[in-house]
């Protein structure tokens, strides 16, 4: 067995640890600095192919044109305590205002492109922007949700008659003796603002500082690695690969089309993309598409997810085609970072891995107590590394990270005899049936073994009599014939206690309600289930 990365634990403090972190960069660099450098290093490799727009830029291309959109930031007298706005998807030159960005060390504030103006105007009242980069697509909303600050708007693509066009911006020509600046508060500064899932209203603004926590490949990244990811730059994970290719001079797949699992398939076999990283959501299409049974995955080395649950059939029909031990789970959120990684599927299949370097962890229980191996509690982890908390929001910071510096996530879960963490569920989704403590997760899990079930979505139904009653809206296969009928049964046999049962019902729906960054919304997709039941009564 290769337990991998190590965790060790501390039975008098029932605490938990992974691995002291490593540097292989000075401590004082900047994550613009070090990029910028390491663009240097190697001019001539490919940086950048995107597939959608037919542009290719080697890392001397794309460091110009950084130069150039940094040099124009210098020119409208922007200073690090400025942000910039970002609303837009993967086109060629987006990258080139996220590293232009890390090198002058101003942050930008990236959102989604599905957040209506209403959201838009809200976040944006947060930080603040002077200089916003959007795709023509979402101008209108844009410049309507900011339309008090006049600020200055770029758009990428489909250019609007009334904003800057990209092209103007790379048209500026490189200040003289151009280098990266020095960062005013160390890498404690923040580099990136993101938004958290924004499920239960509004998104937080989530800072990210210029640690080396967003270095989460370090010792197995190379110049041979290919990289995709679908996520934008308002993703954790669309930022860390953005990070991590500028800094390990991996060569990255973009492209700016709609989510579609058959293409996905298409550019892992058109450009051998070794390094790949998912949403469980993204998995269970791929594993279910109908070109997957011919599509050659064999250049894949790592694949990685996260963000919720894939179910076991889609993991294992996945990882029967890699070709080795390749499928790896891990488990974090925007705010602490990536927490742990599963390297072990054969031995631990429904764990989400051991602790990543740095991190520590403790299961505490109602009154906030340490819990040890194998009893389920609220997970909470301490990445030794500053924080600045939620943007313009201390007292929800206060809520998330306590006095201690220790992350209160909101997530059930427990560690085993061999330090792997298991996720139960959230707290809040905390369900009681006739006052008996259940969760969402342990139907979901049970759910998800059914051969034809893609997606699944459990949530308490409440009556006067019984409390929470456990309903299901559940995607399938598209050739699949399984319906509700089915799924109730199903259930019933599988678990012989009564608070389990699919005693709420249970729908088939094309696909859950979602969050913009891919989550499953469990609020909306109830929502919608007690709306989808009223019409069958009426």
């Amino acid at each position: 067995m290769k337990f991998k990365p190590e965790t060790t634990y501390n039975a008098e403090e029932k605490i938990w640890y992974g691995h002291p972190k490593r540097s292989y960069f000075g401590e004082d660099l900047s994550i613009g600095e070090i990029i910028f450098r390491e663009m240097k290093r190697h001019p001539k490799l490919i940086a950048q192919i995107s597939d959608s727009e037919n542009t290719l830029l080697t890392r001397e291309e794309l460091r110009f044109n950084s130069m150039r959109v940094a040099s124009f930031m210098r020119r409208l007298g922007m200073v690090q305590t400025d942000i910039v706005g970002i609303i837009a998807r993967n086109t060629t030159h987006i990258f080139a205002v996220a590293y232009a960005c890390f090198f002058n060390g101003i942050a930008f504030h990236s959102l989604n492109i599905t957040y209506e103006e209403s959201t838009i105007g809200k976040l944006f009242d947060i930080t603040k922007p002077r200089l916003i980069f959007c795709d023509g697509d979402e101008y209108e909303k844009v410049k309507a949700a900011t339309i008090h600050r006049n600020v200055l708007i770029v758009t990428m693509r489909k250019h609007h008659k009334d904003s800057i066009s990209i092209d103007k911006v790379l048209a500026t020509p490189i200040e003289e003796d151009f280098k990266p600046a020095i960062l005013e508060q160390g890498i404690d500064q923040t580099l990136a603002i993101l938004c958290s899932s924004g499920t239960t209203g509004i998104p937080k603004a989530v800072t990210i500082t210029n640690s080396r926590m967003i270095l989460y490949f370090r010792d197995h990244m190379t110049t041979n690695d290919v990289m995709y990811t679908h996520s934008t730059l308002d993703w954790l994970s669309g930022l860390a690969i953005t990070v991590n290719s500028g800094v390990y001079s991996s060569s990255r797949i973009i492209d700016d089309n709609l989510f579609d699992p058959a293409r996905i398939l298409r550019l892992i076999e058109k450009y051998k993309i070794t390094w790949l990283s998912q949403t469980p959501a993204q998995m269970a299409m791929i594993s279910h598409c109908k070109e997957f049974d011919r599509a050659n995955l064999q250049s894949i080395c790592s694949l990685i997810y996260g963000g919720g649950q894939c179910s076991r059939e889609a993991q294992v029909l996945i990882r029967n085609r890699l070709g080795g031990d390749y499928l790896h789970s891990t488990y974090g959120c925007t705010e602490s970072g990536s927490v742990s990684l599963n390297r072990n599927f054969d031995e631990k299949p429904n764990s989400v891995g051991r602790l990543i370097d740095g991190f520590k962890l403790k299961i505490l229980n109602e009154r906030g107590e340490a819990l040890g191996p194998n009893e389920v509690g609220e997970i909470s982890v301490d990445n030794g590394e500053h924080w600045p908390g939620y943007y313009g929001n201390p007292e929800e910071t206060e809520k998330l990270r306590d006095i201690k510096q220790w992350f209160h996530s909101g997530d059930l879960g427990y560690m085993d005899d061999d330090g792997f963490l298991y996720i139960v569920g959230r707290k809040k989704d905390m369900l009681k049936y006739q006052n008996i403590m259940y969760y969402p997760n342990e139907i979901e899990n049970l759910i998800s073994q059914m051969p034809d079930v893609i997606d699944v979505c459990v949530f308490g139904i409440w009556t006067p009599h019984n409390g929470d009653e456990a309903a299901a809206a559940v995607v399938r296969k598209a050739d699949s014939q399984i319906t509700a009928e089915d799924v109730v049964d199903y259930v019933q046999h599988q678990t012989t206690v009564k608070y389990k049962q699919l005693n709420g019902g249970a729908i088939i729906v094309d696909d859950l309600m979602r969050s913009p960054n891919g989550k499953t919304n469990r609020a909306a997709t109830k929502a919608y289930f007690i709306n989808m039941m009223q019409r069958e009564t009426e």
